[in-house]
């Protein structure tokens, strides 16, 4: 029985980290993405007009991604894996900010994809932004 015991806490152990922290994520977005994609997250920060592409609407990405928060494109554009020209630098501009322990977040897939708490964080409060 204790061996028994001892495995499950071995095997809950290795299970990546999934919770995430809204709270933290809506900081980290107020200060550093609602400059260019403004408080509501719609794309019209003050910032916005002088950006050769303009700041997406992140309230629309679960729609425009048929119904599912699209966390992978996020994520990836995010930690600099699919960069955006538009900030003439690697996206975030404030990309230090968000480095951090690596921690896992499950995709619409189920599949994992690991990424810094910080956005993890992030990731968890654009979710609460979503259209309906």
């Amino acid at each position: 029985m204790v061996k028994w015991i001892a495995g499950l806490a071995l095997v809950g152990a290795a299970v990546p980290a999934l919770a995430q922290d809204v709270k933290q994520g809506g900081e980290l977005y107020r200060v550093h993405c609602a400059t260019c994609h403004g408080i509501e997250g719609t794309g019209q920060g003050p910032m916005a007009g002088v950006l050769v592409i303009q700041p997406s609407d992140l309230t629309q990405l679960a729609k425009a991604n048929g119904g599912a928060f699209p966390l992978e494109r996020v994520v990836k554009r995010i930690d600099g894996r699919d960069p955006l020209v538009s900030h003439g630098s690697p996206m975030p501009v404030y990309g230090f900010f968000f480095e951090g322990k690596g921690k896992a977040v499950k995709t619409d897939s189920g599949q994992p994809i690991m990424t810094s708490a910080p956005i993890a964080d992030l990731m968890a409060y654009l979710q609460t932004l979503q259209a309906e």
